[in-house]
């Protein structure tokens, strides 16, 4: 019990520094590209060199999913992970959106609509949500399929793993951004998107925030399914 308290707390923290400092970036700089992505990829080779050694720093209830279904936790950890993400992306919403307001910083043009809060589908056809939606899922599963494989005990690629997956994540931002804002993490956008509503009183991307919820839920389980059918073999060996 107490491990799993630990393992929690480490929980809180990484997803409140993810959000706090990359979605800040995002608030910041309008979404810039480069940097935006730079921030997201940074904060979790950051994460992972820290608290990842107490949690796994999973910081991301699709990455939490995809390790469930490839038997890596169990169904309480599951449970416990999801909760604490989803307060530690609270926690860091509102205090980044909090700072912003006391100090009378305006959230930079594109990101008030995009950025922080995901892709602004107000007036968005079927297609485009169905798009956006495809997005979410094709670069979550990429996203978490790296993970199981880089912190597979056959993948030889030990202490590297943090930054390749912090690479990863900056890639996968580098081509998501221009497309949907770059979710693959329904608890960073769910705390945005709350935080933004808080905030500012626009209630848009609390309507659309469904997408990035399960988009980046079902592209976990197809990570999940990828890794258990091309890597059957080297599980059965470990």
């Amino acid at each position: 019990m107490k491990d799993l308290l630990k393992k929690a707390v480490a929980e809180v923290i990484g997803t409140f520094v993810l959000v706090f400092v990359a979605c800040g970036v995002a608030a910041l700089t309008g979404g810039e590209l480069v940097s935006t992505s730079l921030a997201f990829g940074l904060v979790i080779v950051a994460m992972a060199y820290s608290v990842g050694r107490v949690s796994g720093c999973h910081i991301n209830p699709a990455v939490s999913l995809g390790c469930l279904l490839a038997k890596r936790m169990t169904l309480k950890e599951f449970f416990v992970y999801v909760v604490s993400q989803i307060v530690g992306g609270l926690l860091g919403a509102v205090a980044i959106f909090g700072i912003m307001k006391m100090a009378n910083i305006p959230l930079a043009a594109t990101a008030a609509s995009n950025l922080p809060v995901n892709f602004a589908l107000e007036g968005a056809t079927a297609g485009t949500i169905i798009g956006a939606l495809l997005v979410e899922v094709v670069l979550t599963c990429i996203f978490v399929y790296v993970i199981l494989n880089v912190t597979s005990e056959n993948s030889g690629a030990g202490k590297k793993a943090g930054l390749i997956i912090g690479l990863t994540l900056t890639l996968v931002h580098l081509v998501g951004i221009p497309l949907t804002g770059t979710s693959v993490n329904p608890a960073r956008s769910l705390a945005t998107a709350l935080g933004n509503a808080i905030f500012t009183g626009d209630l848009t991307a609390l309507t659309h925030v469904w997408i990035f919820i399960v988009g980046p839920l079902l592209g976990a389980v197809v990570a999940a399914l990828l890794f258990a059918f091309l890597h059957k073999e080297e599980k059965a060996a470990e």
